[in-house]
């Protein structure tokens, strides 16, 4: 699970103004929980997200990733994403030099996985997601929508604790962004993973348990959607996503 307790955030601007954008954020998701973090621009998702991924060390509060409390260093937060946390983020491109096996298969190289049991794994994901024809392709000659399946396999190879997507089927069309959708819900629910997915997308809101809304830094309500009929969930938000 990957649990933020009383999270806060502030950043300095010009003339010495501070601008704060968490002010004391909670918030629990458990194994195989799939959320969604929606509010305005400017509310706070991308601030948190990169404060779960521990890509941002410089924050008040606790962050606790299957149990354990992260201590705000560079090497404790390296090693335990690099062990624990799978991220679908739209600047982690893939490695172009590199081909889609290859790619799936780095995470479980640098955390020092035996070569027979990276081959059969990657075999599998790639099958689990369609990727299979595309082994020997390089990202350059693949389409915005199989890279972006190329970047889920990635993330959830190493079998991760806690998985943060920003905006996944962000530019994908509604099939495309339907397909992404059911693939990272259904991977999160198999591998038991915390997901937390920042999206404007209704549909990919609509597919996860619980909504959490943000504004003005604050979680100001979640939904849980199993009460909800999926095309009510626009209607549930409360500023729309």
């Amino acid at each position: 699970m990957i649990e933020f307790q009383r999270i806060q955030k502030n950043y300095h601007l010009v003339d010495n103004c501070i601008h704060d954008v968490l002010k004391g954020v909670d918030g629990l998701i458990n194994q195989g929980e799939v959320v969604a973090l929606c509010g305005p621009s400017g509310s706070g998702k991308s601030s948190l997200l990169n404060i779960c991924s521990l890509l941002d060390n410089n924050y008040k509060g606790r962050v606790i990733i299957d149990g354990e409390a992260v201590t705000k260093t560079s090497e404790f937060a390296i090693d335990i994403r690099r062990k624990k946390i799978g991220l679908i983020y739209p600047s982690f491109s893939l490695v172009t030099a590199y081909t889609v096996f290859e790619n799936i298969e780095f995470p479980l190289i640098i955390n020092h996985v035996a070569e027979d049991k990276r081959r059969s794994r990657v075999l599998e994901m790639m099958a689990n997601l369609g990727l299979e024809k595309y082994e020997n392709y390089r990202p350059d000659q693949l389409s915005d929508e199989v890279r972006r399946r190329v970047v889920v396999a990635r993330a959830f190879i190493n079998r991760p604790v806690a998985v943060i997507a920003d905006e996944p089927v962000a530019d994908l069309n509604s099939c495309e962004a339907l397909c992404l959708i059911d693939l990272i819900t259904k991977l999160g629910k198999e591998l038991r993973s915390a997901v937390l997915i920042a999206t404007c997308n209704v549909e990919l809101a609509a597919s996860c348990d619980r909504i959490i809304h943000l504004q003005d830094g604050h979680v100001v309500e979640h939904v849980p959607l199993a009460s909800i009929q999926r095309r009510k969930v626009a209607e549930a938000l409360p500023w729309g996503i």
